[in-house]
C-alpha cells in the first residue's frame, strides 16, 4: 500500500509541473549561490522547501544541525506520548491530500488502524516526516551547524557553518522551531543556587533511566511539565512532583478557539493594537497539558502536584540533595527538571549576531498601554507579514534584506502560523510568496530588459497561404 501511495505522489506532483525549470536566474559569482538557504530540516523547514519547489525555485537547500532523521525535537528531547493536535490535523502536505498524515497512516497500517487511532504518537510522526522528506526528495544536509549569518555588499548571504566551507544564499530562513527565535529559559535561582549534575531543561538529553528510584521534581506548569513527569516515572523514577505558581491549574486552551475562529490563518492581516493585545491575552493563558497526559502522570503513585507553589528558595545539601522552599513548606528531592518555557530575543541567537543590533523588535515600533505592555512580547522581532526581518534603521534594513525568521519569534507578527502545526499550512505560502517576491524584484530591472527586448516570432501559419 505504500509503495501505491508513493507512486501516487509522483503521478500527482508531475500533474501540477512539480520540477519544472526555475524562473530565477543564476547568480554569476565565482562560488555556486543558492537562491534560498533554509537553517532547520524539521517541519517547518522540509514544507517550505517542498513549497520553494513547487515555486519552481529548486536552488535551495536545507541545513540541520543533526543526523539524518533526527531533526527536529521528535527524536530527541519531546517526551510526549502523543502528538496534542487532533488526529486530522493537516500541516505539512500543503494542502495535497496524498501527502497528509492520514494517508501514510492508511497506507502503512490500514484504515483499521487509523480509525482506531485516538491522537498521533510522536514517534509514528517522526517516521512520517522523514518518509515526506524521502518521497519528494527534498535537499537537505545533515550534521551542518550553522555557526553565523554573514550579510555581504552585494546583497548576498554568506552562511558559516561549523567545521565546513561556508554557503552563499541570496535569502536565508530561520526555520528553526521553537526555541529557534531565543533560547530555552532556566530562571537565575537555579543556576545561582545548584550544580549543573543536579538539574537539566527539559529540552536537554536526560536519562531518566539514572535516576531509576530518585526523587523528582518538576518545575513549571506548562504541558511538556507533565509529558517528563509521566516519561520519568515510566523509566523508574520513584517520585515526580510538579510544581506550579498558579493557584490553579489552567485550563482553557486559547489554541482551540483559534483555529476555528480565523485567528490563525488570517492574524497578520490585524494591526498592531489588536495583535499585542491578543498575544498578551494568548501569554497570559499558557497552554495547559491535555488531559490524556496529565492522567497518564496522575496514574502513577509517584505522582504529585503542587499548585500555588513558586520556588521562593533552593539549597544544595553537601550529600547533594536539593531542597526547594514554596509558601507551602520544604520538600527534598534528587533531581531537578526545569520546564519554564522560553525567552525570545534575536539577540540570544548566535547565528544572528552579526546581524542582531539592526533587528527591530516590537518595543521599537509599537508603544503599548502600560496596562498591557509585556516584557516577553517587546523582545520578539517586529516582522513583516512574510515572516522578513525589518530594520531598525534603512542602514540595517539593507543588511537584513533576504532572511526570515519562521520560527515562534514570528508569534506576535503574525500568529501561530509558524509554531503550531495548526497553522502550518496557511504561513509557509505566505513565506514563500514573500521569498519569491523578493527573488523577482530584486531582478526586476533584468526581468524587464528581457521582456522588453523579447522578439521571438510565435505566429507564422500565414506564411503557409498566399495572401490576396
Amino acid at each position: 500500500m505504500l509503495q501505491q501511495l508513493n507512486e501516487r505522489i509522483q503521478q500527482e506532483l508531475a500533474w501540477i509541473n512539480y520540477g519544472a525549470a526555475d524562473w530565477t536566474t543564476k547568480v554569476e559569482h565565482e562560488e555556486h549561490v543558492y537562491d534560498v538557504i533554509i537553517i532547520g530540516g524539521g517541519q517547518s523547514g522540509l514544507a517550505a522547501a517542498f513549497a520553494l519547489k513547487k515555486e519552481r525555485i529548486s536552488n535551495i537547500v536545507v541545513l540541520d544541525e543533526n543526523p539524518a532523521g533526527f531533526e527536529g525535537p521528535w527524536e530527541t528531547y519531546a517526551r510526549m506520548v502523543t502528538l496534542r493536535t487532533p488526529k486530522t490535523i493537516t500541516s505539512v502536505d500543503l494542502g495535497h491530500a496524498s501527502l497528509t498524515y492520514q494517508a501514510w497512516h492508511v497506507a502503512k497500517f490500514g484504515e483499521n488502524s487509523w480509525e482506531a487511532l485516538d491522537k498521533i504518537p510522536r514517534s509514528l510522526w517522526m517516521q512520517y516526516l522523514r518518509w515526506y522528506r524521502g518521497v519528494l526528495q527534498l535537499p537537505v544536509k545533515n550534521n551542518q551547524k550553522v555557526d553565523v549569518i554573514e550579510p555581504l555588499a552585494n546583497g548576498l548571504h554568506r552562511v558559516h557553518i561549523e567545521g565546513e566551507q561556508p554557503l552563499l544564499a541570496r535569502k536565508v530562513v530561520l526555520a528553526t522551531g521553537i526555541q529557534g527565535g531565543g533560547e530555552w529559559h532556566v530562571p537565575d535561582i537555579f543556576k545561582e543556587n545548584l550544580s549543573r549534575d543536579v538539574y537539566a531543561h527539559t529540552s536537554e538529553l536526560i536519562d531518566f533511566t539514572q535516576l531509576k528510584g530518585k526523587r523528582v521534581a518538576i518545575i513549571g506548569g506548562g504541558a511538556s511539565a507533565f509529558d517528563n513527569a509521566y516519561y520519568a516515572l515510566q523509566q523508574g523514577v520513584d517520585q515526580a512532583h510538579v510544581f506550579v505558581r498558579r493557584a490553579q491549574m489552567p485550563r482553557v486552551n486559547p489554541i482551540r478557539q483559534m483555529e476555528h475562529s480565523g485567528l490563525i490563518e488570517r492574524f497578520h492581516a490585524l494591526s498592531d493594537d489588536e495583535k499585542y493585545m491578543a498575544i498578551a491575552h494568548f501569554f497570559s493563558y499558557n497552554q495547559p497539558p491535555t488531559n490524556d497526559t496529565f492522567r497518564r502522570a496522575a496514574s502513577f503513585d509517584g505522582f504529585a502536584l503542587h499548585t500555588g507553589s513558586p520556588i521562593e528558595a533552593i539549597v544544595q545539601t553537601e550529600n547533594d540533595e536539593v531542597q526547594l522552599t514554596t509558601p507551602k513548606g520544604t520538600f527534598t528531592y534528587d533531581f531537578i527538571v526545569i520546564s519554564t518555557g522560553l525567552l525570545t530575543n534575536p539577540a540570544l541567537r548566535r547565528e544572528l549576531r552579526l546581524v542582531e543590533p539592526h533587528i527591530a523588535r516590537w518595543s521599537d515600533c509599537y508603544k503599548a498601554p502600560s496596562t498591557m505592555k509585556h516584557s516577553l512580547i517587546e523582545l520578539h522581532p517586529y516582522l513583516g507579514k512574510g515572516f522578513e526581518f525589518i530594520g531598525r534603521t534603512s542602514e540595517g534594513q539593507q543588511q537584513l534584506h533576504g532572511l526570515f525568521s519562521f520560527n515562534y519569534g514570528a508569534l506576535p507578527s503574525c500568529g501561530l502560523v509558524a509554531s503550531a502545526l495548526s497553522g502550518m499550512r496557511f504561513g509557509i505560502p505566505r513565506l514563500v510568496s514573500t521569498i519569491a517576491d523578493q527573488l523577482f524584484l530584486d531582478d526586476r530591472k533584468r526581468v524587464l530588459q528581457n521582456f522588453l527586448a523579447y522578439n521571438e516570432e510565435e505566429f507564422t501559419a500565414d506564411q503557409e497561404f498566399v495572401t490576396l
